[in-house]
């Protein structure tokens, strides 16, 4: 009987695995609707969807004869196609530096830097893409100086704590790996030989019901992998072959073993290090980078052009909001110099909003990212960061860069965002990550609709990811047609203008979605009180 239940949770897991298949597949498939690629936008009062309301907000500023100026954000992430013909109009374009000249034009120790700067490179300024995460890292700097060293753990008693937790992370992850390994190749040793009995059977025919119905077989293997059929979904199966389906469970199999692979390759590999040697002064202008699909949805959910016909539209409203391409994450944890680095480098160069869409549960207690954090609130910039994808709360579990000190936030213009999605009655994306005290506002986060790599290409996807440059874009709408107020001014306009909503309520500050709309209205309020113009 356990071993039958074995076979058959292995069939079973090759019927999921094409199930999630088909899913991706049929949503695909709604590409065309306008309402899925423009919900983010949506007017929450007229329509009981919590989009941000971006249209009703631009109308507003137009009765008002309220004029933008142009607004920098810089987009701390992956790398950004700044050719995409949604985003070559609106790319920041360093007015002091002369293209491909090689030379230093404006003094600010950045060589040619057109549209933003890339840090995510080795000591030799080659970009690179694979990094390790932070826990291999930590891991590897606490083993150095734990191991078989008695001394050293007497002396340090925390740290050696420290180094022993680390230790046990690691090594589970590993062996979670290599259990997956393990099963991925138990599965195609199992499954393959059944479906190669009914792909006899049936001698290329497609599946239909009628057919699984009334098969009979006197093959044992064949029969134990038709069970499976008569065990879920049938538009799942039907009127594909069974070649079709075991060339779909292979690839997806051989997928899970390269991830794992791969991982290991570097994301675990204690002796994996791309910016070793690096100095002080590093990277190049390369700010599209290796692996720049992040980035570039990103940047457009933040400021993709309006009225130009083409894929969508940012819910910064307008031209007037460019981005500046900070290259800061790899493909792996993003390292605390090259974020402290990318922090200093946007706000030094004019970028009013920081958006930063990435986030890490290991921390190696550098002040750097703090202090830059500090210098950005110096300087008047506002940061919008993503919560997280870890369905946890965040005043409980620490997620860096942080938010929290003390449970209180600790820099008064940073804010934090969750995702919410288009369904009223689960209001919180399952994976965003919450907190009463820690997150501030939801914005739209599932089933994002934005520009990916491939110069006129669109996709969707989701995540906190999407959600942060959705209020970022609300942010500069807002602050590029009252540019006298606050970054303090806006975030508080951001949170006190919310649509709320009970589910929202207890885990985050304001309770509620970020909408442009009310936004526009509040600042305007503001320049009325303040007698600004």
């Amino acid at each position: 009987m356990k071993k039958l239940f074995f076979s058959l949770s292995l069939l079973a897991s090759f019927a999921s695995i094409n199930a999630q298949s088909v899913q991706a597949v049929e949503t695909a498939a709604k590409v065309d609707s306008t309402l899925l690629k423009n919900w983010m936008h949506s007017d929450f009062q007229a329509t009981g969807i919590y989009g941000v309301n971006t249209l009703k907000a631009k109308a507003f500023l137009a009765e008002h004869n309220r004029k933008p100026q142009n607004i920098v954000v810089g987009v701390l992430d992956s790398g950004v196609e700044y050719f995409h013909e949604d985003l070559k109009n609106i790319m920041w374009v360093n007015p002091k530096e002369k293209a491909d000249d090689k030379k230093d034009n404006d003094k600010n120790g950045y060589i040619d830097d057109i549209h933003g700067w890339n840090f995510v490179t080795d000591k030799d300024g080659k970009s690179y893409a694979e990094d390790t995460l932070e826990l291999t890292r930590q891991y590897s700097k606490y083993a150095k100086k734990f191991e078989r060293n008695e001394a050293a753990k007497v002396k340090d008693p925390e740290g050696y704590k420290r180094y022993l937790e680390l230790k046990k992370d690691y090594f589970s992850t590993i062996t979670r790996y290599k259990m997956t390994k393990e099963v991925a190749n138990a599965r195609m040793s199992y499954v393959k030989p059944r479906l190669d009995a009914l792909n006899k059977a049936f001698a290329g025919e497609t599946l239909t019901k009628k057919k699984v119905d009334s098969f009979v077989s006197e093959d044992p293997l064949a029969l134990e992998a038709l069970f499976v059929f008569s065990e879920v979904p049938q538009k799942d199966w039907e009127n594909k072959t069974i070649e079709e389906i075991t060339a779909s469970y292979e690839k997806k199999i051989s997928g899970m073993l390269a991830s794992a692979d791969n991982n290991m390759k570097y994301n675990y590999n204690l002796s994996f290090n791309p910016q070793e040697g690096l100095g002080k002064t590093y990277g190049n202008n390369d700010v599209k980078g290796l692996s720049d699909f992040h980035g570039t949805h990103v940047s457009g959910i933040i400021a993709a052009e309006w009225d130009n016909g083409k894929g969508m539209m940012g819910t910064g409203g307008g031209n007037y909001v460019k981005i500046m391409g900070v290259r800061t994450v790899p493909d792996g944890d993003e390292r605390d110099q090259d974020v402290a680095n990318g922090i200093r480098y946007a706000v030094n160069n004019g970028a009013k909003i920081l958006n930063m869409s990435f986030g890490k549960l290991v921390d190696d207690n550098s002040p750097l990212v703090k202090e830059a954090f500090k210098y950005a609130e110096s300087k008047n910039v506002l940061i919008v960061k993503a919560a997280g994808n870890n369905n946890l709360n965040v005043d409980e579990t620490t997620l860096y860069p942080i938010t929290l000190v003390d449970g209180k936030q600790y820099s008064p213009t940073t804010i934090t965002v969750g995702a919410n999605t288009r369904n009223a009655d689960n209001l919180r994306a399952r994976f965003s990550n919450f907190g009463k005290a820690a997150v501030d506002v939801f914005g739209p986060g599932t089933e994002i609709y934005s520009t990916i790599p491939g110069t006129s290409k669109y996709g969707f996807a989701q995540g906190t990811s999407m959600a942060s440059p959705a209020v970022a874009g609300v942010a500069a709408l807002v602050w590029s047609h009252y540019p006298k107020l606050t970054a303090k001014d806006i975030k508080q306009i951001l949170v006190e203008t919310v649509n709320k909503n009970d589910q929202l309520k207890d885990i985050s500050v304001s309770g509620g979605v970020v909408d442009s709309y009310k936004a526009v209205q509040k600042a305007e309020e503001i320049y009325k009180q303040r007698k600004l113009k």
